[in-house]
């Protein structure tokens, strides 16, 4: 396998940051369902475009479909272990794209629309990042 492969898929962690990994895949995947399809209370596609544009996230349409595309498709790389690095590389960006441009401004606390959970969530994205994807994973399985 060559080295670049092994180094993305590689992994020294155990069964927590597995524990982990699904959980904040899980939570990704679900927000970016919100944002792709409408699915769980969210307003889809034109309502994600809507809402960006707003914040001056332009042109609305493709950035709500880069970041529902990437929590959808890294939430669901989280949840089964395959490429996390990279996964995890992106919803870190979308991550901090969402403390800067929505939630600094309100502060730290989640009941003034502040930054903890993103921050909570980055955290979980920077842990994957630095460890893999953990015991259970598909990139385990790969890598051997």
């Amino acid at each position: 396998m060559s080295t670049l492969i092994n180094k993305v898929l590689f992994t020294r962690a155990g069964y927590g940051l597995t524990v982990l990994r699904i959980f904040v895949g899980i939570i990704f995947a679900a927000h970016g369902a919100q944002k792709l399809f409408g699915a769980f209370g969210g307003y889809g596609l034109a309502g994600t475009a809507q809402y960006m544009e707003s914040l001056g996230l332009t042109p609305g349409y493709v950035m709500a479909t880069l970041a529902g595309g990437t929590e959808f498709f890294g939430g669901l790389a989280l949840i089964i272990g395959l490429l996390v690095r990279p996964a995890a590389l992106g919803l870190t960006f979308l991550s901090l794209v969402a403390i800067f441009t929505v939630h600094i401004s309100n502060g730290l606390f989640m009941a003034n629309n502040g930054y903890e959970f993103a921050l909570a969530l980055l955290g979980g994205n920077i842990a994957v990042l630095i460890e893999g994807a953990g015991k259970l994973s598909a990139d385990r399985a790969i890598a051997g």
